[in-house]
């Protein structure tokens, strides 16, 4: 037998022995906790929901990765959940109806809030709900909806792939709506009357044209006026609660395709910076910019020093932690890590719960949080 033959046959006896190599590259790759350092991590416990159409469940670990608690939801994830002050899980499911946003991957339609024992403790539901809703602190919900866009408006929109419009021509746009926990509507503001179609424009030329300006968070600032982030046209907008109007905004560049805007106790702006189409970089990359409202500034941000290492082009989030680090969520792969300010990675986990969404197995997050012990024991006495 020549050597070659010889080699062949060997490889072939190895290969017959071992385990077949799993498809999935993230999941090859490892998953579960992957690193931890105890002196400079900030211990506490992740919440996260994946985000597979299967999915019911919302998890919290520990800071080794052990599920330490579940809730059970009635609906899948529409995109995410969070703790209250007040200890209560807020959710935002997905019931599907026949619209175009009802059939869209970030539909939403329910939001609730649940103890610490799975109770419902209210429920509210809306069609056009999709990406984000919140508690604000009036006790009221606000919710990021979508609906037909005017026609007259559709013709105006400047960006995007012509002729990706929907059911020839249609396209949607985002409004948000305040209602109270047992359902009454009591506050509308609609995204069309306060944004002009030609300046802000989508940002990205093989973007789809069947939304204008994608709505993809909300948050109540501390002076309760609202932080949104649209996402096709790289903007972020703080909106006057009592007239409406917006009066700070930030586009592209620096932003591209970000998410999750929210104040930090500095009055800073922190968010997560997807960048799937930068105006001011050849190639696509993501970061986390703390940015001073008052000067546009970047304060501060964590990105690799070679910046397509870390990348996810849609989702994710960011959260600063008490003791000055930033727990970031690289959504679209489902890896969860905590950096210091210098940007050294001192904690790191990856969502092991894969499941099937868009005939795809995925284990994408769309916002995952780190709280404290004392946050937890809140939770668990909160009725």
């Amino acid at each position: 037998m020549s050597g070659l033959a010889i080699a062949t046959a060997q490889e072939a006896s190895v290969s017959s022995a071992q385990p077949p190599i799993e498809r999935l590259t993230i999941r090859r790759r490892g998953v579960g906790l992957r690193g931890y350092d105890r002196e400079r991590a900030f211990a506490g416990f992740t919440l996260f929901s994946p985000l597979s159409s299967s999915n019911k469940t919302v998890y919290l670990v520990d800071m080794l990765g052990n599920v330490v608690h579940t809730w059970t939801m009635p609906y899948p994830p529409g995109q995410s959940g969070y703790l209250t002050e007040r200890g209560t899980l807020f959710y935002n499911g997905q019931i599907p109806n026949e619209s175009h946003v009802g059939q869209a991957p970030y539909r939403g339609g329910a939001a609730l809030e649940m103890d610490w024992k799975g109770r419902i403790l209210w429920e509210v539901n809306h069609p056009d709900h999709n990406h984000d809703g919140v508690r604000l602190k009036n006790g009221n919900v606000l919710l990021i909806c979508q609906k037909l866009l005017p026609a007259d408006i559709v013709a105006k929109v400047r960006g995007g792939r012509l002729g990706s419009e929907y059911d020839n021509g249609k396209m949607d746009a985002p409004y948000l709506v305040e209602m109270t926990t047992n359902g009454h509507v009591v506050w509308e503001w609609l995204s069309w009357d306060h944004l002009d179609p030609e300046q802000d424009a989508i940002t990205a030329v093989q973007d789809d044209r069947d939304v204008w300006t994608v709505a993809n968070s909300v948050s109540e600032m501390p002076d309760g006026n609202l932080l949104v982030s649209f996402r096709d046209i790289s903007t972020v907008v703080m909106i006057n609660r009592r007239t409406g109007a917006i009066y700070w905004k930030l586009g592209a560049p620096p932003l591209a395709g970000q998410h999750a805007p929210h104040v930090l106790s500095n009055g800073n702006v922190l968010l997560f910076d997807n960048g799937p189409h930068r105006l001011d970089h050849s190639f696509p990359f993501s970061r986390v910019l703390e940015i001073d409202p008052a000067t546009k500034a970047i304060v501060w941000k964590y990105q690799e020093a070679r910046v397509s290492d870390f990348f996810s082009p849609r989702i994710s989030n960011a959260q600063r932690l008490p003791n000055g680090n930033t727990f970031i969520n690289e959504g679209w792969f489902g890896r969860f890590f905590e950096v210091t300010r210098e940007g050294a990675v001192v904690w790191e986990y990856v969502n092991p719960y894969f499941g099937a969404r868009q005939q795809l197995m995925i284990n994408a997050v769309q916002r995952a949080y780190r709280y404290s012990a004392a946050d937890i024991a809140l939770a668990q006495s909160a009725a």
